[in-house]
């Protein structure tokens, strides 16, 4: 492997957003420009292709998303010679610490699923080989465990009304992760110039349209975006 492989993990989060929002061309682009792997584990796989495609609801979106597949602009991990077993060892070891971090009354509070913490495990494997990635996901709580995990331990408690005791100790294996979301992904889109939508509201558009999608991010983070030249 070389230092200068690169790859982006897709959360299950991310990929629907875009899917149901109709910006996999954009995906597609984003991927012939990128020069890198855009990557799905097994896990993910499962969420978005194999589960929904037995779903008359949401059937059509995974049908586009494995026809991705096939294509390959998502790639499984044994593209970078990766071992599967390993990830989900990795994977189960992961979910296992981070769903032991936070506790109320004496509960262990669930943070994570197998396949936010298979993205995790493979981002880990991947540093590891020294191939530089990022995990695209817009679930929330996963990237305030990465980055912000006292910020996560405030919102728990908010959110929960109760005390909550932190195993801060835990805290630094979920360090050093790189995060992105939908709304990084379709802001570079537009600033590539790769949305066919040519119109001055349409930035404003995109972003609103993954939040109302499932991407945490907030109305002033937005504005902001859209600021940047």
């Amino acid at each position: 492997m070389t230092q200068t492989q690169k790859a982006i993990i897709f959360d299950a989060s991310t990929l629907i957003s875009l899917a149901m929002n109709g910006l996999l061309p954009e995906l597609k682009k984003l991927k012939e420009i990128f020069k890198g792997k855009f990557i799905i584990t097994k896990e993910v796989k499962k969420e978005i292709i194999d589960k929904p495609i037995t779903i008359k609801r949401f059937e059509l979106e995974a049908l586009k998303l494995k026809q991705l597949l096939d294509a390959g602009i998502l790639e499984l991990p044994l593209s970078l010679q990766i071992n599967e077993e390993d990830i989900t060892k990795k994977s189960q070891e992961i979910m296992n610490l981070a769903n032991v971090i936070f506790s109320a009354n004496e509960k262990e509070i669930h943070l994570i699923d197998l396949g936010e913490s298979s993205c995790l495990a493979l981002s880990k494997i991947l540093s590891e080989k020294k191939i530089n990635n990022a995990i695209a996901v817009d679930e929330r709580t996963t990237r305030m465990l990465g980055e912000k995990p006292d910020n996560l331990h405030k919102l728990l408690k908010k959110k929960l009304h109760t005390q909550i005791i932190a195993n801060k100790e835990n805290y630094k294996i979920f360090q050093g992760f790189n995060f992105i979301r939908s709304s990084e992904l379709v802001y570079v889109a537009y600033k590539k110039g790769l949305v066919e939508l040519k119109n001055g509201m349409v930035l404003d558009a995109l972003l609103y349209a993954v939040k109302f999608k499932g991407c945490s991010i907030s109305g002033e983070e937005i504005e902001e975006i859209k600021k940047i030249k």
